[in-house]
């Protein structure tokens, strides 16, 4: 019956009733490339199922009726009727009509009527659903000349039905009287048109264009934002999308602020198969460069701007290269104006190459730190010129696959460049031309360090764990300090100690390391627990760090020394290379974890370290007093411990501390918990450090932070976060929102506050965000509205 049928009716009118017509022109406008003639397998065979098969040589009509079903080429229409006119070329097919394209799409029609040339048709009481999820419908839909689709009091959303209540109206919608495709353009058009949400028009628009939903880049405007602050005004963003190939773009926007003007934006966008970069400009004349206060640098200036560049490319599986760099006319015009991917408050340029393989890593970078802050120059938090520039740093670690003499060997090698323009340093409060540190010199630093370490591992007949160790390092340093005027004296001195002046020299340290660590991992079980208490024991001999008397030796990359629990077995536990720990000492603790047949876990460490034979390295003092309050510097450590809990339904306790190794006073301690308790997810973290006088901090430093989420139920969510310092008694810092999240539409409203420590001024800010799936996203930022007080 298939094989007369397709004689019959011919070729084009096989093609076009399999798939009928006018299912093309929809389906395009329902996010799929559409479907012509062409692209029908020649050779594929048609199965036509019916209660009846009508040939009317009168009328020259063909009718299939009754349970319609054909299959062609993976599209399958089901309908009542369906009827194939010879003398006029066109293909009908009415009753419940139903189309589902081989890729998943969905078209239903109470009747569909389309020429064989695919050019002209009418289809009534249209509905489509696509794979992705959108949804259109309409009273009923004409093509004409081949290229334009109407659709007669559509309606076009993203929002799946209500399965419940198939008549409830979807979250958002736009209805329109018509809705004209364009297939050459790759446009849709919205006339008369009005936006609904639950039902409720809340906007009316006589004329929408909008790119065709299966375009992913067309030329055209973007959804405008707006936003708020004082010194800026209201301000309107309205940006222009070029789509000039399917590998760059470039990307225009406009913004008039009503205090200072308009700011225009321009970015360029170009992929290539192994990477991408952009290039972003941005400028404005200020109207009003005094809205600022006096104390910021905002108000120094009349024509603002900057250029900022991002890249990425994969050289190949192995190795990247890529940059990151900010150029501006000011210190912090990318953060006032809130410029995309260059507004954060430390910005880092950077220049790098890095390879990854296996457990072999390369590293090569130069980098500079732009500190965005609201101060003039003349301030002394103004950082600018005292940021580094790093030219370059290069980190390569080496681990060879086999084993060496039984163990495992790594190399490591550590290079880095600094320069900085101005002396960085916090000055004494009762000597002139002193300084209680210096973060860093104004001049030339580099140094390059090679560093092998081979360690193995033997476990006895009991049990016992021993590692053996042995390490070697050796050190390269020049420095060539620039000359420093304090008070009309051109040198400077650290607590009294002279530093000197155009300090050039060179400097070789070398050091060598022989450890042992032994472990011994005892397992007590129970019916209901098991526990395993781990008694660990190191050993580290080697002979005094050198040049630990010279305050000429910079010290840019370990100055965060934190000893605690974590760092209590750790070989150097210096955080970077420029310093270096000599002496023999010895790191003793016990280690326990328990787990019971309830679900909880638990575990904990408990230590100190002692500084047997040697000079202190934590206790020489270097340009910005690494080792003082750190529990290290005296040769009987602090005690540092921690303790953890966590349960199988979601509740977690841990706790750091450090306590005096005389007294057993509480020097420094963090405590953290987090729970959830059905749809309450909630954490708690509290730290306490004690004074801190040559790092900076006078007084003991206290804080709590607490964060919170709640899931009302599968869409709504609200949550809560604040910071509170105990010492100020300042909230410094609390958010609040809440958000509605669904499969086509998203809202959020987030409001903040912030406080300073000393001045107690406070800074608040509102933000929204709505996002409408396939049409865009627009709202502010969390910071865009705000206002000082």
């Amino acid at each position: 019956m298939s094989a007369r049928l397709a004689h019959l009716m011919g070729a084009t009118a096989l093609a076009t009733l399999c798939t009928y017509a006018l299912l093309p022109q929809v389906t395009a406008l329902a996010q799929t490339g559409g479907l012509d003639v062409s692209d029908l397998p020649q050779d594929a065979q048609m199965l036509l199922t019916a209660d009846n098969l009508i040939y009317d040589n009168d009328q020259s009509t063909i009718t299939a009726a009754g349970g319609v079903q054909i299959e062609y080429a993976g599209n399958n229409l089901v309908a009542d009727r369906v009827v194939y006119d010879r003398a006029t070329s066109r293909v009908v097919a009415r009753g419940r009509v139903q189309i589902i394209e081989k890729d998943g799409n969905k078209i239903y029609a109470d009747e569909i009527d389309v020429t064989d040339d695919f050019r002209d048709g009418f289809v009534n009481a249209l509905r489509v659903e696509t794979v992705d999820k959108t949804y259109f419908a309409a009273e009923s839909a004409e093509r004409s000349g081949g290229r334009l689709t109407t659709f007669n009091n559509g309606v076009y959303t993203a929002c799946e039905p209500c399965r419940d209540k198939p008549g409830k109206p979807p979250i958002w919608q736009i209805k329109a009287q018509k809705i004209i495709w364009n297939g050459e353009s790759k446009t849709v058009r919205f006339e008369r048109s009005r936006f609904e949400f639950f039902g409720m028009p809340i906007a009316y628009l006589p004329y929408l264009e909008v790119a065709d939903p299966t375009v992913k880049r067309k030329t055209g405007f973007l959804i405008p934002s707006a936003s708020y602050n004082d010194e800026l005004g209201f301000g309107v963003s309205v940006p222009y999308y070029l789509a000039l190939s399917p590998t760059y773009d470039l990307t225009v926007t406009g913004t008039y602020y009503t205090n200072q003007g308009f700011l225009g934006e321009a970015e360029w966008r170009q992929r290539f198969d192994n990477g991408q970069y952009s290039v972003k400009i941005a400028g404005i004349k200020q109207q009003d460069p005094e809205a600022w206060s006096p104390n910021t640098v905002n108000g120094s200036e009349d024509g603002r701007g900057m250029i900022g560049s991002k890249g990425q490319f994969r050289v190949n599986p192995r190795w990247t290269f890529g940059w990151d760099v900010l150029a501006q006319t000011d210190k912090n015009f990318s953060r006032t104006y809130g410029i995309g991917g260059f507004s954060d408050t430390v910005q880092t340029s950077q220049l790098y190459l890095t390879g990854l393989d296996d457990r072999n890593f390369f590293d090569l970078r130069a980098y500079h730190f732009d500190i965005q802050e609201d101060v003039l120059d003349s301030s002394p938090s103004a950082r600018d010129d005292q940021q580094p520039w790093v030219l370059p740093t290069f980190d390569y670690s080496y681990t060879p696959d086999m084993s060496v003499a039984g163990g495992e060997l790594n190399l490591d090698i550590n290079v880095q460049n600094i320069y900085r323009d101005q002396l960085s340093a916090r000055n004494s409060t009762t000597l002139p031309n002193h300084f209680e540190n210096i973060d860093g010199v104004d001049g030339l630093a580099s140094r390059m360090t090679a560093e092998a370490e081979w360690k193995r591992s033997f476990v006895t007949s009991g049990g016992l764990v021993l590692t053996p160790l042995l390490q070697a390092r050796g050190d390269a340093i020049y420095t060539d300090y620039d000359a420093t005027t304090v008070n009309g004296v051109t040198s400077f001195e650290l607590n009294g100690t002279p530093v000197g002046s155009d300090v050039r020299s060179s400097y070789y340290r070398y050091m060598a390391t022989a450890g042992l660590e032994a472990r011994w991992p005892i397992l007590f079980s129970t019916t209901s627990a098991s526990h395993v208490l781990e008694p660990v024991a190191q050993i580290f001999v080697r002979p005094d760090a050198p040049y630990q008397d010279k305050l000429g030796i910079p010290n840019e990359d370990a100055q965060s020394l934190v000893f605690d629990a974590t760092t209590l077995f750790e070989r150097d536990k210096f955080s970077g290379y420029d310093r270096i720990e000599g002496g023999t000492r010895a790191n003793v603790g016990i280690r326990y974890s328990g787990s019971f047949a309830n679900g909880w876990t638990a575990q904990g460490l408990f230590g100190q370290s002692y500084q047997i034979a040697g000079a202190n390295p934590y206790a020489a003092p270097d340009l910005v007093n690494v080792g003082a309050y750190s529990g290290l510097e005296t040769d009987v450590s602090d005690y540092v411990g921690m303790i953890g809990f966590a349960s199988p339904g979601g509740f977690a306790f841990s706790a750091g501390a450090r306590f005096d190794e005389e007294t057993f006073d509480l020097r420094r301690t963090d405590l953290k918990t987090a729970a959830t308790v059905g749809a309450v997810t909630g954490s708690l973290q509290y730290a306490y450090i004690e004074a801190q006088p040559l790092y900076g901090f006078d007084d003991v430093r206290q804080e709590v932070t607490g964060v919170a989420k709640v899931k009302f139920d599968e869409n709504w969510s609200g949550f809560a976060s604040g910071t509170y310092d105990i010492e100020s008694e300042t909230f410094v810092k609390n958010d609040y929102g809440f958000s509605y999240g669904d499969e086509c539409f998203i809202y959020s409203m987030t409001y903040s506050r912030s406080e300073n420590r000393v001045t107690k001024e406070t800074d608040h800010s509102f933000g929204f965000r709505v996002s409408l799936r396939t049409i865009g996203d627009f709202g502010t930022s969390s910071g865009d509205f705000g206002a000082s007080f």
